[in-house]
């Protein structure tokens, strides 16, 4: 069993060097829902997800949601520069 953060807009995971990736496998894992949902809080995304990834069955259980501090400054550079 497996406790990652979701980011809820890329459905990706947080890995251990704070990139995202689709594999759940790739997510880093944490010792329970409160120390993901305090970690997810600090990072800079939007809504997430706290979910249990089992393995064995591929399932996942969503145990938590709530919203980071927002999208980084570099996300929103990029957005801007793509919009002019």
């Amino acid at each position: 069993m497996h406790i990652l953060i979701q980011n809820e807009d890329t459905l990706e995971y947080l890995t251990e060097t704070h990139q995202w990736s689709k594999n759940p496998m790739k997510g880093k894992q944490f010792p329970g829902s409160r120390e993901a949902f305090r970690a997810a809080r600090l990072e800079a995304i939007g809504p997430f997800n706290i979910v249990c990834y089992i393995p064995k069955t591929k399932e996942f259980i969503n145990l938590d949601h709530g919203k980071g501090i927002g999208k980084s400054v570099k996300e929103e550079v990029d957005e801007n520069e793509s919009s002019a």
